[in-house]
C-alpha cells in the first residue's frame, strides 16, 4: 500500500510534552460503531466482565548515550541486545565511526564498534567486566522520543513518568506508552468490575518508531524485537476467548507479540524470541479483540497497525475528531480504545 495513504496533518501544539496528572485522568476516545469521548478512568464501565487486558511489563533502560570518538561527537541510542556485552545502536554522526573505533561515553564507559549497518546503526561491544546495565546507569539517560527530546531536555521527572506501573523486565529503549495511563486505583476498579489482566514481555526497540521512508509499505523493513509469552499466560488468553471474553491488548507492543505467538487457529502458544511482525490493512487478526493505544505519528507503522484493526478511513476520521477536540498526541498524550 502507498505510505502517503496514512498521512495526516497534526498541529504541533497537540504533541504532549508531559503526561496527564494523575495518569488515569487522561482522555480516552472510544472508537467502535461510533466515536465517544471518555476518560481513561471510565474503562471499567466501557469493558465487560470476563474481558482480559494484556500489559507489557518491559522496563525502559537509560539507553541514550553521548560520547566522543577522537574529537567527533557521537550519539548512540541502543535498540536491541545481541549478546552479554553487545548492543545494536543507532548512531548520530555515524560517518565519523569506523569498524574497530572506540567510543568514549564518559564515566569510564567505552565501547568498540564491531560492525556497521546501512541504516546508520552499529554493533557496540562495551568494555570491562561490569554488567552493561550498571554502565548505562552511570553514563546513559532516558531515551525520550525525538518529538519530545527536540523540544525540551530530559529531566528527573522523566525517570518516573516514562515507566509504567508494570515495568519489571529491563531491556526496552522506549516505553509501552498506552500502559502509562494505568494506576493502582484504576486496576482495583477494573478487578472489581470482573476485568482481568496478565503481562507479557516485549523489549521495545527504537526501530518500532522510525518513520517509514519507503513510498510503499511493501518496501519497509521492520527492526526485530525480543519478546516472551510464557505457557500460563498463553493458556489464560485462550481460556478467556473460549469463555466468550475479549482479549484487549494494552499497547501496540502487546498486540504485536500476541499476534506473533498466535497460530492460524487463533490459539496463542508460548513464545520466546524475536519478532518483526508488520501489520498493515488486509491483515487478519488471530487472537486480539481490541486495543488500548495512544495516538500515533502520521505515516508510521503504528498508525498502519490501528488502520488494519479498524479500517483506514475510520482511523482518519477518529484522528480528525481527536485533533478537533483537543486530544493530546504521542507518548505522553491521551488514549483511544479501539473495538472492531
Amino acid at each position: 500500500m502507498r505510505v502517503d495513504l496514512f498521512d495526516f496533518e497534526l498541529p504541533t501544539d497537540r504533541i504532549a510534552l508531559r503526561p496527564a496528572e494523575p495518569r488515569d485522568s487522561a482522555r480516552l476516545l472510544v472508537v467502535g460503531e461510533e466515536l465517544a469521548d471518555h476518560s481513561v478512568r471510565d474503562l471499567p464501565s466501557l469493558l465487560r466482565a470476563g474481558d482480559l487486558l494484556v500489559f507489557n511489563d518491559t522496563r525502559v533502560i537509560p539507553a541514550q548515550l553521548e560520547g566522543k570518538r577522537g574529537e567527533a561527537s557521537i550519539g548512540a541510542t541502543l535498540h536491541k541486545r545481541e549478546g552479554v556485552r553487545e548492543w545494536r545502536a543507532f548512531l548520530r554522526n555515524s560517518k565519523r565511526v569506523r569498524v574497530g573505533d572506540v567510543i568514549d561515553f564518559g564515566a569510564g564507559v567505552h565501547a568498540t564498534a564491531l560492525d556497521k549497518g546501512d541504516d546508520g546503526s552499529a554493533l557496540l561491544c562495551f568494555h570491562g567486566d561490569e554488567p552493561v546495565e550498571l554502565l548505562l546507569e552511570r553514563a546513559g539517560t532516558m531515551p525520550l522520543p525525538p518529538y519530545i527530546a527536540s523540544r525540551r531536555p530530559t529531566d528527573d521527572r522523566d525517570q518516573a513518568d516514562y515507566q509504567t506501573m508494570f515495568a519489571r523486565e529491563a531491556g526496552a529503549v522506549a516505553a509501552p506508552t498506552a500502559a502509562l495511563h494505568f494506576t493502582p486505583r484504576l486496576m482495583t476498579a477494573l478487578d472489581e468490575a470482573g476485568i482481568g489482566h496478565v503481562t507479557l514481555t516485549l523489549h521495545v526497540g527504537a526501530g518500532t518508531f522510525l518513520p517509514v521512508k519507503a513510498d510503499d509499505t511493501e518496501h519497509h523493513v521492520m527492526h526485530s524485537e525480543w519478546g516472551r509469552i510464557d505457557a500460563a499466560t498463553a493458556d489464560r488468553l485462550n481460556q478467556v476467548r473460549a469463555a466468550g471474553g475479549r482479549v484487549i491488548a494494552v499497547g501496540t507492543t502487546s498486540l504485536r507479540l500476541i499476534e506473533s505467538a498466535a497460530g492460524e487457529d487463533g490459539l496463542v502458544r508460548p513464545f520466546e524470541g524475536d519478532t518483526a511482525i508488520f501489520i498493515t490493512p488486509g491483515y487478519r487478526f488471530r487472537a486480539v479483540d481490541g486495543l488500548v493505544t495512544n495516538f500515533h505519528l502520521p505515516r508510521s507503522t503504528l498508525f498502519m497497525l490501528v488502520s488494519a484493526l479498524m479500517g483506514r478511513e475510520r482511523m482518519i476520521e477518529a484522528y480528525a475528531h481527536a485533533i478537533a477536540r483537543g486530544y493530546r498526541f504521542y507518548s505522553y498524550g491521551d488514549a483511544s480504545l479501539l473495538l472492531p
